[in-house]
């Protein structure tokens, strides 16, 4: 088998593949495509026209649907041809690695290339039937926890998420306030937050999409004082936020495959609070990383615990979380599919 290895990798249409970007895939894939061809390897990346990477681009449409609200006009539509046109080009590659959630399935059998689809979210039941109808298709998860989804499937792999940890900045003194960052909906834990907030008498400071649920139930919570919404930030304003936390919220009251947000705190430093649930047993080492608890006051319980965490301890221990060991896992998921094949 060939050492340099010719990697179609597809990314969703939604966001710009790119580092800066503030979308979990889309900054997954980044780093996956710029590290496999740092590795020698020869990558090509399908993306919207508007993504930046040192793999070679192709781009069926000019831009994301960040950038071009048509899209969303029968955006399954625009994902599947964006996905076809890797598997039209299937025989350049040794092997396609989709990341666009369940897009690629159908083309999987029109191909004699290997695939994998590595399913970033967690499957419905029709999704789950249809994956069960191809049973030589290799799907990743993304935890253990995400693993336990895919009940009808033997073929499952495991491969955590990455960062690239010195992308953040490490901030040694602690800060004074708490942090909630994500998309403010009950699903997160946004009101969960602001209730931890609270029975610890700290100021939390939050950013994130907002929703109907957070006009209804977070904002009349924001005074500026306690709780502080700042809206929607990029990533230079994410990392500040993050590093300059006293410690991280994560009280998630709904499935999740993974969190990488607890990732992005760590590596600044920031302590993570959490809701025992999804992946974060996984990801949060008590009393290194952080602590988790079942319910709100458990976990309120545990913040001053959790606040006085060695920040250099914090960084230092999510090491296993280094991006290069989710290139390694994918990279060696890779050529078991060819020697499948061959």
């Amino acid at each position: 088998m060939r050492d340099r290895l010719r990697i179609a990798l597809v990314s969703p249409l939604a966001l710009p593949t790119r580092p800066d970007t503030g979308s979990s895939i889309e900054q997954l894939v980044s780093l996956l495509a710029a590290e496999l061809t740092r590795r020698g390897h020869e990558v090509t990346l399908f993306a919207s026209g508007d993504s930046q990477t040192e793999a070679r681009l192709h781009a069926v449409y000019p831009r994301s649907y960040k950038e071009d609200s048509m899209l969303w006009n029968y955006y399954e539509f625009h994902e599947i041809v964006h996905v076809a046109a890797a598997f039209e080009q299937a025989e350049r590659f040794d092997v396609i690695h989709s990341h666009a959630y369940h897009h690629a399935l159908p083309f999987t059998r029109l191909v004699s290339t290997p695939v994998l689809h590595t399913y970033h979210i967690n499957p419905t039941k029709d999704i789950l039937s249809c994956y069960s109808r191809y049973p030589e298709t290799q799907v990743v998860a993304v935890s253990q926890y995400h693993r336990s989804k895919f009940t009808t499937l033997d073929r499952v792999a495991v491969v955590y998420n990455g960062i690239d940890i010195d992308a953040f900045p490490f901030h040694a003194k602690r800060g004074d306030y708490l942090v909630f960052l994500g998309h403010l909906i009950h699903k997160k834990g946004a009101l969960e937050a602001i209730q931890i907030a609270q029975q610890v008498g700290m100021r939390l400071v939050m950013a994130g999409q907002t929703s109907d649920y957070f006009y209804a139930e977070i904002e009349p919570w924001v005074d500026g004082k306690q709780v502080e919404y700042i809206g929607y930030i990029g990533v230079p304003e994410r990392n500040k936020l993050l590093a300059e936390a006293a410690a991280l919220l994560f009280p998630i009251n709904a499935s999740e495959p993974f969190g990488l947000v607890m990732l992005e705190a760590m590596a600044c430093g920031t302590p993570v609070a959490a809701i025992d649930r999804c992946a974060v047993s996984e990801i949060v080492e008590p009393g290194v990383t952080g602590y988790y608890a079942a319910d709100i006051d458990a976990l309120a319980a545990l913040i001053p615990d959790t606040l006085a965490l060695d920040r250099y301890k914090v960084r230092k221990a999510i090491a296993r979380f280094d991006y290069r060991r989710m290139v390694d896992g994918y990279e060696s998921l890779y050529r078991q599919v060819l020697e499948v094949r061959q």
